[in-house]
């Protein structure tokens, strides 16, 4: 009679087990966006902390800064950059801008002879096209319109990822602790020395994504400058800071880059497409195996899995979240998974 009344027991206790865990994941499906947002501001602290620890080793006199004065350095030196990339980029392409609206009534016969030199060009219909580029005209005014609410969305999301970033720096040891609690006493100090092995990879992440950047800003300044491209410092460094998106951040400047380079030559439009084809052989190939396997300790196969899973899952944030996250992944099967050799 006691043994029935234990496995009845028992089974309750697997039936209410199920039911939580079902009610658990309905939850975490309908706010999957707050923790996505959670894990990535959680994922940058990680990263970001031996940047802030560095700071804050700084001595000016006798003083020396504590951890949240070197998070406000950081953000007023990351917004003062900011603001002078504006002041010295900006102004010559407005100047250009308002150059071109001038002069568009007196170029436009000269494009319009261009397009009819163009072989069977005599054969379009002009007033077709015409109506075309209108209505393609209206419904970019349209979804633009549209669109701003959630750009809106999506900033406020930067915003607030970069306020729960600073607050993960400057309380995550707390969380971290609380969040340790939960697991037995056994085993909580091998899960807290598993994850600070992770947590030196994944600081490494940042100087190995920043030497990427570094070489491909300084690689399309230099091209840029020899093809006598227009605004070549600007969108030298403009690439160069968004290759933080592994290689579509890239192509986004490079593409810009192209439209620029359309308004003087087609010479360096092909010049700097070119360029580009031969530098992302390299880098996909090359120099990203090589430099984040050096630094965060990732097969070069592993980092391009990583970055394929993460552009498919969640675009741009999981391609920059990739890498880290398959370094954290990588530990934590190392420690528990892997079946190792008896030494």
């Amino acid at each position: 009679m006691v043994q029935v009344s234990g496995k009845a027991r028992s089974l309750r206790s697997d039936i209410v087990f199920a039911f939580v865990l079902v009610l658990a994941c309905c939850l975490a499906w309908m706010v999957r966006d707050v923790l996505m947002l959670l894990y990535v501001s959680a994922l940058f602290a990680v990263v970001l902390t031996p940047v802030v620890r560095s700071t804050s080793g700084f001595r000016i006199g006798r003083w020396r800064p504590f951890k949240g004065s070197a998070i406000l350095f950081l953000l007023l030196g990351a917004a003062a950059a900011l603001i002078a990339f504006g002041f010295l980029a900006l102004p010559p392409v407005i100047r250009d801008l308002q150059e071109l609206v001038r002069e568009m009534p007196a170029r436009l016969p000269n494009v319009l002879m261009r397009i009819r030199k163009i072989p069977f060009a005599d054969q379009l219909n002009t007033s077709e096209i015409s109506g075309r580029i209108q209505d393609f005209a209206s419904r970019a005014a349209t979804y633009l319109v549209l669109s701003i609410t959630n750009w809106a969305g999506k900033i406020l999301n930067v915003f607030m990822g970069v306020i729960l970033t600073v607050y993960f720096i400057l309380e995550g040891e707390t969380a971290y602790r609380w969040l340790l609690s939960f697991f037995p006493p056994e085993s909580r100090g091998r899960l807290d020395l598993c994850l600070r092995r992770a947590e030196l990879r994944m600081g490494k992440w940042l100087l190995a994504q920043g030497s990427l950047m570094l070489i491909l800003g300084l690689a399309s300044t230099s091209v840029y400058l020899l093809l006598h491209v227009r605004y070549a410092y600007a969108l030298g460094v403009l690439t160069g800071l968004l290759n933080i998106v592994p290689v579509l951040g890239g192509a986004v400047c490079i593409s810009l880059a192209l439209v620029v380079a359309a308004i003087d030559s087609w010479g360096r439009v092909l010049g700097i497409a070119i360029f580009y084809l031969i530098y992302v052989q390299v880098e996909n190939s090359y120099l990203t195996p090589r430099i984040m396997r050096n630094s965060v300790g990732l097969p070069g196969l592993a980092i391009l899995v990583a970055l394929l899973l993460g552009a498919a899952l969640e675009g741009v944030i999981g391609a920059m979240i990739s890498v880290p996250t398959a370094v954290l992944v990588s530990v934590l099967l190392d420690e528990y998974l892997v079946q190792k050799e008896p030494a």
